[in-house]
């Protein structure tokens, strides 16, 4: 390491090599990048499945899902494919309420390809792996964000620091309560 923070680059930018999955999963956000790359991943064959999650957002003027949806209808993506979470308003929710969908479709995925925000991709993927468990696989296929950070350049602008360092503290809110559950150890 080169950089006394390359540990924090290397927890919080995470990619995998992806290869043929049960679904495509798309935390929710108002950006058409993740879509894109979903429908990429869908039209190369990687999996039967798009499921976009998230629920209304004022700054988007409808829910997440519907503006993502949106962009993969324009995208050539058969709406029958595009499967429905509208509710969810954080990345856990993303997770929970996508995992409902997919057992409501009666969709055991064994792996799944997780398409988020560069920055974002660390507590992306801890969430999908809380919820869904030890018998899914996830696989991250991670945009640049609108800010144009990356795993590279995040510590070289204030905008890049404090998104980084607000995943960081996300991660601590986020995990704490849940990792107990994980260890099984019980406390307080």
């Amino acid at each position: 390491m080169s950089n006394p923070f390359d540990c924090i680059t290397e927890f919080i930018f995470v990619e995998t090599p992806v290869s043929p999955a049960d679904v495509i999963l798309v935390p929710g956000a108002d950006y058409p990048q993740l879509m894109e790359k979903a429908v990429e991943l869908y039209k190369r064959g990687l999996a039967p499945y798009i499921l976009p999650s998230g629920g209304f957002k004022s700054h988007v003027g409808t829910t997440e899902w519907e503006y993502l949806k949106r962009i993969a209808i324009e995208n050539g993506i058969p709406e029958e494919v595009i499967l429905k979470e509208d509710k969810a308003q954080h990345t856990l929710e993303n997770a929970r309420f996508s995992l409902e969908v997919l057992q409501q479709k009666n969709i055991v995925p064994k792996k799944a390809i997780v398409v988020c925000k560069a920055g974002h991709a660390r507590r992306s993927l801890l969430c999908y792996q809380a919820v869904f468990g030890i018998d899914c696989e996830f696989l991250v296929s991670p945009c640049v964000d609108r800010y144009g950070i990356t795993k590279e350049n995040w510590y070289l602008s204030e905008v890049g620091i404090n998104r980084v360092m607000d995943e960081v503290k996300k991660i601590g809110t986020y995990f704490s309560e849940i990792i107990p559950s994980w260890s099984g150890k019980k406390f307080g």
